[in-house]
């Protein structure tokens, strides 16, 4: 595509290509390694007497180095050498081959590079020191970095140590378990006032934590957080698992909310990660802060994160525990949004801490989840859970979980239901309770009916009474003497005479 570009700027417009337009060009093949391209365009401009500079040169290496070729690269240095003064290599010309030969870990190689650029009086760069103070960390040749420093730092040089160079001799250290060598160059950063970064403290917590110096890592930490380090905006991307191993110590140890304090400067600043979060809140629930936990999980739900069976298990155990059977709540159906099943035992605690706790609404919405998830309701937590709705005269949602549960071939307490509506004074509650109870062939005690047949006369419920009584009598439950009377007689003073005339053809049936 580019060629066809190329071609069609040559023969369609008739347009000269300069030094600007080659650059370009070559740039633009060596950034995608294709070198042999980027030569053919080096090549190209002698046809239109177009002389390369210094930036041509320098990018022809570059994209040698980036192939592989790094001797190819330093040989077209070397030719530099030799062409006119404007084509010397600069201090980006022996960077680039420094950084090539530290790539193939080509170490002595890059040592001679950098040896031979000093001895042609051109000044290192914070890139090129870097640059080969990296390679050597790599190498693990830490005695020759000195030798680099003190090259750079010469009179008239002028480069001074910063945050990259430190970080990169320390995490060398780090990586090769050298602790008192890493500390040695953590204080010196402190001496010399070369500002530290996330990267610095990470590295060396992370190392002092595997050599189970937790109390100094812990003393990083703080200033860590004091410093507000983890809040710069700068060039470090703060790695959330590094500080993994000092929550997990923080957390086992009673000092979840000190973790947690950082961990919320690492949220601050985008980074996240499920690991820290478990870690966490399980913290928070092996120290009897549940709550705190819970405020987690919200934190962690929301960045699609999904937590461990373990993580909920103990979170709704210890809620229970501490009194906080609709927080319990709420984590059991977050729990099920996450594809969690929990087991019938934790539904049938939860459900009776919320009953315990007087959450009628609540109580119901896990009584309807339960049932949709086919989980054995609990006969007494059942009969409960419809109790509580009925106290706070929520009727409705009471006969809809009724109608529910029987529906799926479960039973409740009916008897004890509609004893405690007569006492309630819920008569016509108690009319329907009994009534549905029938209709669905469940076993009523006969002196339970009397009852509510008294009750709904001497309540002038006689429409009512009537209906239940003429249900009783389909059903073959037969009542005393006494209860029919009193049902004729508040018939007939009512005015109903063809009931109560139909009541006292069976007030002598057999």
């Amino acid at each position: 595509m580019v060629f066809e570009l190329y071609d069609e700027m040559l023969r369609t417009y008739g347009v000269k290509p300069d030094l600007y337009t080659f650059n370009i060009l070559i740039r633009g093949f060596c950034k995608n390694s294709k070198v042999d391209e980027a030569f053919r365009m080096f090549k190209e401009m002698e046809k239109f007497e177009c002389e390369p500079d210094l930036i041509t040169y320098n990018t022809i290496v570059d994209g040698l180095c980036r192939a592989g070729k790094v001797n190819v690269a330093r040989n077209v240095v070397n030719g530099m050498c030799k062409k006119c003064e404007n084509l010397r290599p600069n201090v980006v010309s022996y960077t680039i081959l420094i950084r090539g030969f530290c790539g193939k870990q080509e170490i002595d190689e890059a040592m001679d590079v950098f040896k031979e650029m000093v001895s042609r009086g051109i000044k290192p760069n914070e890139i090129t020191c870097n640059t080969i103070i990296q390679g050597l960390c790599a190498s693990q040749k830490f005695d020759m970095i000195k030798e680099i420093l003190g090259e750079c730092q010469v009179e008239g040089r002028g480069f001074v140590p910063d945050t990259c160079t430190f970080n990169t001799v320390m995490n060398a250290h780090c990586n090769q378990e050298n602790l008192d060598e890493a500390l040695k160059v953590f204080e010196k950063m402190k001496e010399m006032n070369v500002k530290q970064d996330s990267a610095t403290y990470s590295s060396l917590i992370r190392t002092l934590c595997k050599k189970e110096k937790f109390d100094k890592a812990e003393e990083l930490l703080d200033e860590l957080f004091e410093q507000e380090i983890l809040l710069c905006n700068d060039n470090s991307t703060p790695l959330v698992a590094a500080y993994n191993p000092i929550f997990e110590y923080l957390c086992t140890n009673g000092k979840t909310k000190k973790a947690e304090r950082v961990f919320r400067q690492l949220m601050k600043r985008g980074i996240q990660d499920p690991h820290s979060f478990e870690t966490l809140i399980l913290g928070h629930c092996k120290e009897g802060t549940f709550v705190a936990g819970h405020k987690l999980l919200v934190l962690m739900l929301r960045r699609n994160f999904v937590p461990d069976v373990k993580v909920y298990e103990s979170l709704i155990e210890g809620l229970l525990q501490n009194g906080e059977p609709d927080l319990a709540h709420d984590t059991l159906e977050k729990m099920m949004r996450s594809s969690h099943l929990p087991g019938t035992s934790t539904f049938h605690r939860v459900l009776m801490e919320l009953i315990e706790n007087g959450s009628a609404h609540e109580s119901a919405n896990l009584m309807m989840l339960m049932l949709d998830k086919e989980i054995r309701p609990n006969i007494n937590l059942s009969t409960d859970a419809v109790r509580l709705l009925f106290r706070g005269s929520m009727q409705n949602r009471a006969f809809q979980l009724v109608r529910s549960l029987y529906e799926n071939g479960y039973i409740l307490n009916m008897e004890d239901l509609i004893f405690f509506l007569f006492q309630d004074r819920k008569l016509s509650e108690a009319c329907q309770l009994l009534l549905f109870s029938l209709e669905n062939d469940q076993n009523v005690d006969t002196s339970l009916c009397t009852t509510a047949l008294t009750s709904l006369c001497k309540a002038h419920m006689i429409s009512e009474a009537f209906h239940l009584y003429y249900e009783l009598l389909e059903k073959g439950i037969h009542q005393p003497l006494s209860c029919l009377e009193g049902l004729r007689n508040a018939l007939e003073a009512e005015g109903k005479l063809k009931e109560a005339e139909f009541v006292a053809k069976r007030m002598f049936d057999p």
